[in-house]
Protein backbone atom coordinates (compact mmCIF):
# COMPACT_ATOMS: atom_id res chain seq x y z
CA UNK A 1 0.00 0.00 0.00
CA UNK A 2 1.20 3.46 -0.90
CA UNK A 3 0.02 5.90 1.77
CA UNK A 4 1.43 9.39 2.27
CA UNK A 5 0.43 12.30 4.46
CA UNK A 6 0.23 15.87 3.27
CA UNK A 7 -0.93 19.21 4.59
CA UNK A 8 -4.06 20.36 2.83
CA UNK A 9 -2.42 23.77 2.40
CA UNK A 10 0.11 22.27 -0.04
CA UNK A 11 -0.83 22.34 -3.71
CA UNK A 12 -2.53 19.26 -5.10
CA UNK A 13 -0.42 17.17 -7.46
CA UNK A 14 -1.18 14.31 -9.84
CA UNK A 15 1.13 12.06 -7.82
CA UNK A 16 -1.17 12.50 -4.77
CA UNK A 17 -3.49 9.78 -6.05
CA UNK A 18 -6.68 9.70 -3.99
CA UNK A 19 -6.89 12.77 -1.75
CA UNK A 20 -8.79 12.22 1.50
CA UNK A 21 -9.17 14.87 4.19
CA UNK A 22 -9.02 13.20 7.62
CA UNK A 23 -9.88 16.22 9.80
CA UNK A 24 -13.19 16.46 11.66
CA UNK A 25 -13.31 20.24 11.09
CA UNK A 26 -12.84 21.90 7.70
CA UNK A 27 -9.40 23.62 7.54
CA UNK A 28 -9.46 27.38 7.86
CA UNK A 29 -8.80 29.36 4.70
CA UNK A 30 -9.23 26.49 2.23
CA UNK A 31 -12.12 26.52 -0.21
CA UNK A 32 -13.72 23.22 -1.10
CA UNK A 33 -12.84 23.81 -4.76
CA UNK A 34 -9.16 24.47 -3.98
CA UNK A 35 -8.92 21.39 -1.76
CA UNK A 36 -9.32 19.12 -4.80
CA UNK A 37 -10.56 16.24 -2.61
CA UNK A 38 -11.76 12.82 -3.55
CA UNK A 39 -13.36 12.50 -0.14
CA UNK A 40 -13.74 14.23 3.22
CA UNK A 41 -13.77 11.42 5.78
CA UNK A 42 -14.43 13.35 8.98
CA UNK A 43 -15.75 10.20 10.68
CA UNK A 44 -12.22 8.72 10.69
CA UNK A 45 -10.83 11.74 12.55
CA UNK A 46 -10.29 11.64 16.32
CA UNK A 47 -13.40 12.22 18.41
CA UNK A 48 -14.11 15.79 19.39
CA UNK A 49 -13.20 15.06 23.02
CA UNK A 50 -9.87 13.46 22.07
CA UNK A 51 -9.03 16.23 19.59
CA UNK A 52 -9.73 18.93 22.20
CA UNK A 53 -7.72 17.07 24.86
CA UNK A 54 -4.71 16.60 22.56
CA UNK A 55 -4.77 20.28 21.52
CA UNK A 56 -1.71 19.62 19.29
CA UNK A 57 0.57 19.47 22.34
CA UNK A 58 3.62 17.44 21.43
CA UNK A 59 4.05 16.09 24.97
CA UNK A 60 0.60 14.45 24.70
CA UNK A 61 1.23 12.84 21.31
CA UNK A 62 2.21 9.38 22.57
CA UNK A 63 -0.94 9.07 24.70
CA UNK A 64 -3.01 10.66 21.93
CA UNK A 65 -1.71 8.02 19.49
CA UNK A 66 -2.71 5.18 21.80
CA UNK A 67 -6.19 6.61 22.39
CA UNK A 68 -6.76 7.39 18.72
CA UNK A 69 -5.73 3.87 17.66
CA UNK A 70 -8.33 2.51 20.08
CA UNK A 71 -10.95 4.72 18.42
CA UNK A 72 -9.82 3.49 14.98
CA UNK A 73 -10.41 -0.12 16.03
CA UNK A 74 -14.10 0.75 16.32
CA UNK A 75 -14.25 1.92 12.67
CA UNK A 76 -13.50 -1.22 10.64
CA UNK A 77 -15.61 -0.18 7.63
CA UNK A 78 -13.76 3.12 7.23
CA UNK A 79 -10.37 1.42 7.69
CA UNK A 80 -11.31 -1.15 5.06
CA UNK A 81 -12.36 1.63 2.67
CA UNK A 82 -9.07 3.51 3.09
CA UNK A 83 -7.00 0.34 2.66
CA UNK A 84 -8.92 -0.50 -0.48
CA UNK A 85 -8.20 2.96 -1.87
CA UNK A 86 -4.50 2.58 -1.03
CA UNK A 87 -4.32 -0.77 -2.82
CA UNK A 88 -5.68 0.77 -6.05
CA UNK A 89 -3.33 3.77 -6.14
CA UNK A 90 -1.48 6.16 -3.85
CA UNK A 91 -3.57 7.46 -0.96
CA UNK A 92 -2.83 10.93 0.36
CA UNK A 93 -4.16 11.54 3.86
CA UNK A 94 -4.68 15.28 4.15
CA UNK A 95 -4.67 17.22 7.41
CA UNK A 96 -4.69 20.86 8.44
CA UNK A 97 -2.38 20.89 11.48
CA UNK A 98 0.83 22.92 11.39
CA UNK A 99 2.87 20.20 13.09
CA UNK A 100 3.82 17.70 10.39
CA UNK A 101 5.07 15.03 12.83
CA UNK A 102 2.45 15.10 15.59
CA UNK A 103 -1.03 14.87 14.09
CA UNK A 104 -3.80 12.36 13.47
CA UNK A 105 -2.75 11.65 9.87
CA UNK A 106 0.61 10.32 11.12
CA UNK A 107 -1.20 7.96 13.51
CA UNK A 108 -3.79 6.93 10.92
CA UNK A 109 -1.11 6.12 8.33
CA UNK A 110 0.77 4.00 10.88
CA UNK A 111 -2.47 2.21 11.80
CA UNK A 112 -3.34 1.49 8.16
CA UNK A 113 0.12 0.12 7.42
CA UNK A 114 0.30 -2.13 10.51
Amino acid sequence: MDIVIKRIYQDAAKRDGSRVLVDRIWPRGVSKADANLDQWMKEIAPSTDLRKWFDHKEERFKEFSTKYKKELQDKPELIKELKSMAEEKRLSLLYGAKDEEHNQAVVLREFLLS
